[in-house]
């Protein structure tokens, strides 16, 4: 720790698949949840913003689960107790994977406040045994774009750099968990339908890593992995799709598990693009600009010490 004991950890919200990059495709994107961590007698977790009202106050919070699992593994002992304070500018439960970044935020809690050094590697690795997948996870650790395969033995993560658009979300009033919505998906494909499911992923991600944003958006709605399900429950989904086709956006995908969806535009279009959108669902939904996130998780040992 700093000498006053205080620190800060930012940490960015993502989006995940970016259409049919299923549990494997992340993006980091400029909303953060923040910690302003200092020592205390006791843990606690306290909400500085109305959206994290409710969450648990004490040990049974995820932030502390996730550090006290890293803790574990290094058989360290006990964590150090401190108060937390709790912040951030993206809704839960919406698609911007608010439990990866508490994840990552606990996995970052406990590098620090025990001194471990992890690499982002190992940072990566734990995230995604505690997960189950690495692509929102990536997104917060590294930044920008990522590309992942979580398995048992070993955890394997590709950036792809911070991508040149403008991102503008459509986010409705209501929450969709994560187990609800893949709840709606199929248990099984057949062969040849996996295959096609598998020949689009690839292609989504062979775009990207080349800037085709026409093609990757392309890509984006022609997913079979989970889209074609989960739009069901997402009725602005349709209405997006329909002002697409006059509005200069590459592709629209749902963001994580839903029900936020994103439109994808070029630099500087996407000012027009959220005018449009948020004419469109009047009192139904906000809309947002938003860009892509090109650090992720940070740690500052000085903010919140100079801040008090």
């Amino acid at each position: 720790m700093s000498a006053s004991g205080m620190f800060t950890i930012k940490v960015p919200a993502s989006t995940a698949n970016l259409g049919p990059g299923f549990d494997s495709v992340g993006l980091a994107v400029n909303r953060y949840l923040t910690l302003d961590v200092a020592p205390d007698s006791q843990w606690s977790f306290e909400p500085e913003t109305e959206n994290l009202k409710g969450l648990p106050a004490g040990k049974d919070n995820l932030i502390y689960q996730v550090a006290t699992f890293v803790a574990e593994n290094y058989r360290k002992g006990s964590l150090p107790p401190v108060t937390v304070k709790l912040s951030s500018d993206f809704p839960m439960s919406k698609g911007f994977g608010s439990s990866a970044a508490a994840i990552v935020a606990g996995i970052e809690l406990a590098d620090y406040l025990l001194d471990l050094n992890l690499s982002l590697k190992e940072k990566a690795r734990y995230a995604s045994l505690y997960e189950g997948h690495p692509d929102n996870v990536a997104a917060s650790l590294f930044g920008g774009l990522v590309i992942g395969c979580h398995q048992e033995k070993d955890t394997h993560i590709v950036l792809g750099g911070r991508p040149e658009v403008d991102i503008v979300a459509v986010i409705p009033s209501y929450e969709m968990k994560t187990d609800a919505s893949r709840g709606l998906l199929p248990e099984s494909f057949p062969y040849a339908k996996a295959v096609e499911a598998s020949s689009i992923s690839n292609v989504l991600v062979a775009s990207l890593l080349q800037h085709d944003w026409e093609l990757a958006g392309k890509m984006m709605t022609e997913d079979l992995f989970h889209q074609p399900y989960r739009v069901q429950s997402i009725p602005e989904w349709d209405t997006v799709m329909t002002l697409k086709e006059s509005l200069p956006i590459y592709g629209v995908a749902i963001s994580g598990a839903g029900p936020i969806l994103l439109c994808f535009t070029p630099p500087g279009k996407g000012e027009t693009v959220k005018r449009t959108l948020a004419s469109s669902f009047p009192g139904e939904a906000v809309v947002e600009l938003l860009l892509p996130a090109e650090t992720g998780v940070t740690v500052d040992s000085y903010k919140c010490s100079a801040a008090k």
